[in-house]
């Protein structure tokens, strides 16, 4: 491995672990930080999706508890834990069907910086909107959710697949407007991220497999010990920060990135 190497799984690391689960678009943010780091190619694509699991692992480190209490309610048939558990399957099964039948397309999409200056512009506004839309609400939790309101957040989490919508962000605005708290809508799209980007990653993994090779595997430890880490602080510190300030921050974070990419894009 040369330094330059290294630096860039670094710089790529940070970048997922920081964005993985606030509402900016990690997939935007890596596709459009390998563009100007100049790490391109299918190689890098592989790097890419493997590094995410570093940010799923965050999230069962960070709730290490709560996915214990489930795993022993399941167990004792505690309608909590039931309820708590359907959620995240009615959640996670739409995604698992279009990403099964539009890996193509996705992938496609994936190697579009274009696209991402483009969705983080869109996703901003709509954040703002839903924003001033939405009203203070009593706080819930994700056991209490009906099973419809999971089924159709996990609808809506298929738009991330288009890269700078975010995954995060669709999950979280999508319950909002589905009258779920800032509390519980952001700890769904936690607990949701763990079973729809542990399937996305393996099945993108199989399907990238011919462009892993041993050599990659020092890169790709660097690249997800740095996400695991910066994820898991980020993971702590997002309930507290979106109960303050709501979501507006980010969404004209991700109005200026966009902005500046599409620019940039367009200018070169």
């Amino acid at each position: 491995m040369d330094l330059t190497a290294i630096v860039h799984a670094l710089i790529l690391g940070l970048v997922e672990g920081l964005t993985e689960f606030i509402p900016v678009s990690s997939t935007g943010h890596l596709i459009l930080a390998s563009e100007l780091l100049g790490f391109t190619g299918e190689g890098s694509v592989a790097f890419k999706i493997a590094i995410q699991l570093g940010a799923i692992l965050a999230v069962l480190v960070a709730y290490r508890q709560r996915f214990t209490g489930i795993a022993t309610g399941l167990l004792a048939r505690d309608p909590g834990a039931i309820a708590f558990t359907r959620n995240i399957v009615l959640g996670f099964l739409p995604a698992m069907v279009v990403g099964v039948f539009a890996y193509s397309a996705i992938r496609q999409l994936i190697e579009s910086p274009l696209t991402v200056a483009i969705a983080l512009i869109l996703g901003g506004i709509a954040i703002l909107v839903i924003e001033r839309m939405i009203k203070p609400r009593a706080e819930t939790s994700v056991e209490a959710m009906p099973a419809p309101t999971a089924a159709k957040i996990g609808v809506v989490q298929c738009l991330a697949m288009i890269p700078g919508v975010s995954r995060s962000g669709a999950t979280i605005m999508g319950g909002l407007l589905m009258g779920l708290d800032r509390k519980t809508a952001a700890e769904f799209s936690f607990f949701l991220a763990v079973p729809t980007m542990a399937a996305a990653t393996v099945y993108a993994l199989y399907k990238e497999r011919e462009f892993l090779h041993a050599d990659d595997l020092g890169l790709i430890a660097i690249g997800f010990v740095t996400a695991f880490v910066s994820a898991l602080l980020v993971v702590r510190w997002l309930v507290g920060f979106v109960a303050r300030h709501g979501f507006a921050p980010f969404a004209w974070y991700r109005i200026a990135l966009g902005g500046i990419a599409l620019i940039w894009l367009l200018s070169r």
